[in-house]
């Protein structure tokens, strides 16, 4: 006589009230996490940040063209585009 694996060997019932136990149980909350103070800004005001950034060739060659400050005109640029 073959066994017959596609009968489960538990109690459907009991598997019944399992699932819906599971679905139904409220998780306990997570514990919060220690209150602290606001983080401290990770450079001064008006400090510069160095960056990666890339840009078009023809970007780079449009603000590379007067020589030197080429980074502070790309930087007016973009603080003029956002309104700063």
């Amino acid at each position: 006589m073959a066994f017959d694996r596609t009968r489960r060997a538990s109690d459907p019932r009991q598997a019944a009230e399992a699932a819906f136990k599971a679905a139904t149980t409220k998780a306990p909350d997570a514990p919060k996490p220690a209150e602290r103070a606001p983080a401290a800004p990770l450079s001064p005001p008006g400090a510069r940040e160095m960056v990666s950034l890339r840009l078009d060739r023809a970007v780079l060659e449009h603000f590379q063209k007067d020589g030197p400050g080429w980074q502070d005109r790309i930087n007016a640029a973009l603080k003029g585009l956002v309104g700063l």
